[in-house]
């Protein structure tokens, strides 16, 4: 059964451009080469909600579990709460359509 991992935060004041660097030189790319599959996207532009949202579905929990586990996951994750705060993460069975 597909899991789903559901990742939110804010963007540091003042990382704006280092951050989006890092997420589409290095993020986006070693999320997908850990085998995840980046489905959701959003930025929130207006509210009291986290500006970033984002999910990536893997194969099974077990999967996920190991990849979340990893060397190169804990690389990202490390560059990642550099650029940003309020950091959430929780794992969720996979379901069609935007899952909070």
């Amino acid at each position: 059964m597909p899991a789903k991992l559901i990742l939110s935060w804010d963007i540091l004041p003042g990382r704006e451009q280092e951050y989006f660097e890092f997420v589409i030189r290095e993020f986006i790319p070693g999320v997908q080469r850990l085998g995840f599959a980046l489905t959701d996207a959003w930025a929130t532009v207006f509210g009291e909600q986290p500006q970033i949202m984002v999910g990536a579905v893997s194969e099974n929990r077990q999967h996920l579990d190991e990849m979340l586990q990893s060397s190169e996951w804990r690389d990202l994750y490390l560059k990642l709460s550099g650029l940003v705060e309020n950091y959430r993460q929780k794992i969720v069975i996979a379901k069609d359509g935007f899952q909070f």
